[in-house]
């Protein structure tokens, strides 16, 4: 069953974020990932958490075993480390789910 996560950022940077997309999704598809969703918000209406949010995506894998490969494997912590770190200050995982 394919395991999909809703997640919301804060990003400050645009650009180093686009970077940031750039270079992780060749990785992701390489893991059989990809985004089914991807928006930018102007306002939040309601939320659970203090952080501020102003995009929101779904991040879809084959299975959680590919989503955990993905976020700790070597290439693709490097390209967090270069963009995501300095480009976004939240981030608020809303649910994960089986599709």
């Amino acid at each position: 069953m394919a395991h999909e996560m809703l997640v919301g950022l804060h990003v400050v940077d645009e650009d180093g974020y686009q970077s940031y997309r750039d270079e992780m999704t060749p990785i992701l598809e390489s893991y059989g990932g990809g985004f089914n969703y991807d928006f930018k918000v102007s306002e939040v209406l309601k939320s659970q958490t203090k952080a501020p949010i102003n995009r929101v995506f779904t991040i879809c894998f084959p299975n959680k075993d590919s989503r955990d490969s993905f976020f700790s494997y070597d290439e693709y912590l490097k390209v967090r480390q270069k963009y995501f770190d300095k480009s976004v200050t939240n981030t608020t995982i809303i649910a994960t789910y089986e599709r």
